[in-house]
């Protein structure tokens, strides 16, 4: 785990390195080369940043680390994904799963401990809210992965809602995108929200990464039984917000739905889901519900979620039905928490 003594780098940009160095007598351009070992290389300590000399190594690591902590524990599912279990700096945890999926490679990347908006059928939610990530802890999920050379792809769909600790997860995506970052192009990122209002707006404006909303109900009354969320943002006002966008190009607009049997996957449902985004371009990814302890909501069969599927195809919305992976683990969509971790059983 991290020193708590000690400040960590990860996460910091070139102007923020710039100004650590210069507090400690560096000079100036000692920021581009940490940068370079940090993003580039993803070293694990300071004194590998070998093209700095032995006395700025010991002044840097005196006052900071790299801050990468290693997974606290892992395990693997029968269908290949693995879940990992992070600390964060702060001695919290975090779940965060890897999907290899032929010559791609998912991860689900969490942003907070826990979740406030309580939604019905998620587990994190259940869990209630314990704090936010810092960029440096969302980062660390890629940064000490086992697997962090495979991956092609992240998607923040972990713990939390990625939009109410915005600043941080903008933070993270800054740096996997920049020039002295990873390097990365934004559509190698998606960002699922339940539709926050205003900070859904300020991500759309500054970031061109894929964005994935959580639907699970077209209709207004049976959503807010099922998302308390859409008190605050109802999916029409959501479906408004991103009717301002241009996703007709590289970037991508989803709406992700969970299918409860009898209850959101009727041809009723089917045809409200077309009213509501007719002339957008986007995509929906029908999920398979993974029961919840106390939860009274059956999930669908696959016959319903076929049916749903083809007549949103058939009517110009193109809808899949997302492969369902790592339930053996509790690693599939809905399943993270880390309310036992927390509490150290």
């Amino acid at each position: 785990m991290a020193d708590n003594k000690r400040k960590a780098l990860l996460g910091m940009t070139p102007a923020e390195l710039k100004t650590v160095v210069t507090e400690l007598g560096m000079p100036a351009f000692t920021a581009k080369q940490i940068a370079q070992w940090m993003y580039g290389k993803q070293v694990r300590a300071v004194d590998e940043m070998t093209n700095l000399s032995k006395q700025n190594r010991t002044l840097l690591a005196a006052h900071y680390e790299i801050g990468a902590m290693e997974p606290a524990d892992s395990q693997r599912s029968a269908d290949g994904t693995v879940k990992y279990l992070f600390p964060t700096a702060s001695g919290q945890f975090v779940e965060t799963v890897y999907i290899p999926d032929n010559d791609r490679a998912t991860l689900c990347v969490s942003c907070q401990v826990g979740c406030k908006m309580n939604c019905l059928f998620c587990q994190t939610g259940k869990q209630g809210w314990e704090g936010n990530l810092t960029a440096a802890d969302i980062l660390n999920q890629i940064y000490a992965l086992p697997e962090a050379g495979k991956l092609t792809n992240v998607v923040f769909m972990g713990q939390g809602e990625p939009m109410d600790n915005l600043d941080n997860v903008l933070r993270a995506i800054e740096v996997l995108t920049a020039e002295w970052g990873y390097q990365w192009s934004p559509k190698r990122i998606t960002v699922s929200s339940i539709g926050v209002k205003n900070k859904l707006k300020r991500f759309l404006d500054e970031s061109d990464c894929h964005v994935a909303v959580s639907m699970h109900s077209p209709i207004h009354e049976q959503r807010l039984a099922l998302m308390p969320a859409e008190r605050q943002m109802t999916i029409a006002e959501v479906v408004e917000l991103l009717r301002q966008y241009d996703f007709s190009h590289q970037r991508r607009c989803s709406f992700e739905y969970i299918c409860f049997a009898g209850m959101n996957d009727t041809m009723v449902h089917a045809r409200e889901i077309v009213k509501l985004v007719q002339g957008l371009e986007c995509r929906v990814n029908l999920i398979r519900f993974h029961e919840i302890p106390g939860v009274p909501l059956p999930p669908s069969d696959g016959k319903k979620m076929e049916s749903l599927r083809d007549y949103l195809t058939a009517h110009g919305v193109f809808t899949t039905i997302r492969a369902s992976r790592g339930q053996d683990i509790f690693a599939a969509c809905g399943l993270l928490s880390t309310a036992k971790k927390q509490q150290g059983l």
